[in-house]
């Protein structure tokens, strides 16, 4: 068996399960999407709002630790599901879920494309599998 050449990635998945977890972020997308037409707000403020987490990557002009760790508060489900829960018992006003609904959006959106969390190795190196330039084995990268 061939030694892997990023341990970084060693807790990555691959195959069916991979699948599993796109599909599942498709289907998160879907149901955040599906409850912010409930809302009868503007589907250009969920345009709008819908690549705000992508500011996270700003992270990465610190450096990769600082960038992964940025990404992945920005680009988890805790803290929206939270805000969702919190204000949902607060009877928070619609503005505060459309824009909790369009981030929860936002994460389904990018795991259903393959971008998972980040490890410290660089923006390449998810939990999800390899992307971008980290796809391509050391010996071929001619950067």
């Amino acid at each position: 068996m061939q030694e892997n050449p990023y341990p970084e990635t060693a807790g990555t998945v691959t195959g069916g399960v991979r699948v599993l977890l796109r599909l599942e972020g498709l289907a998160v997308l879907l149901i955040a999407a599906a409850i912010y037409s409930e809302t009868h707000l503007s589907w250009l403020a969920f345009a709008i709002l819908f690549f705000a987490p992508d500011l996270s990557f700003l992270g990465y002009l610190a450096g990769p630790r600082i960038g992964a760790t940025a990404y992945n508060i920005a680009h988890n489900l805790f803290f929206p599901i939270a805000i969702l829960i919190v204000s949902y018992f607060l009877e928070a006003n619609y503005i505060v879920l459309a824009v909790t609904l369009t981030w929860v959006a936002h994460i389904g959106f990018d795991r259903a494309l393959g971008y998972g969390l980040k490890y410290e190795a660089g923006f390449g190196f998810t939990h999800l599998g390899l992307i971008g330039k980290a796809k391509r084995p050391p010996e071929l990268d001619l950067s």
